[in-house]
């Protein structure tokens, strides 16, 4: 199966998008608390900052719109080869976090040639769990 987007994610939403926080707000979030030790946040600092100069910033994350972002696979290589050291600064702190691949990321609203940004809706919407399919232990 082949997948066109990639997303690194937690279990916690972010406030302004009530979406899954990414890999660099989870780790700023750690920096910021004081969770990780000082060695470890300064090789965060290095990995944010090469991302900085190599990763364009789209507009509407800069203006704190409510959209999201996920790597291209198709040219995402090198971007995910350099956010490994975050993942392992993630899985030393005990910090849960998923890779969701999608091929259907939502309405793009930006797009460049490693990833793109995704409209995230202003409601989230919470459902009913489904009645259950298997029969019931007698």
């Amino acid at each position: 199966m082949h997948f066109k987007y990639v997303r690194i994610q937690g279990a916690e939403l972010a406030e302004n998008t009530m979406y899954a926080k990414g890999v660099f707000g989870m780790c700023w979030q750690m920096v910021q608390n004081d969770t990780m030790e000082e060695e470890d946040a300064d090789l965060f600092k290095e990995i944010d900052s090469w991302f900085a100069e190599n990763l364009p910033w789209p507009p509407q994350c800069k203006r704190q719109e409510k959209v999201v972002c996920f790597f291209k696979t198709e040219n995402s290589e090198e971007m995910m080869k350099m956010i490994r050291p975050a993942l392992w600064l993630l899985e030393k702190y005990n910090h849960p976090y998923y890779v969701v691949y999608t091929n259907t990321p939502g309405e793009i609203v930006y797009e460049d040639k490693y990833q793109v940004a995704v409209k995230v809706s202003g409601k989230l919407q919470i459902e009913k769990v489904q009645e259950s399919w298997s029969k019931e232990e007698e």
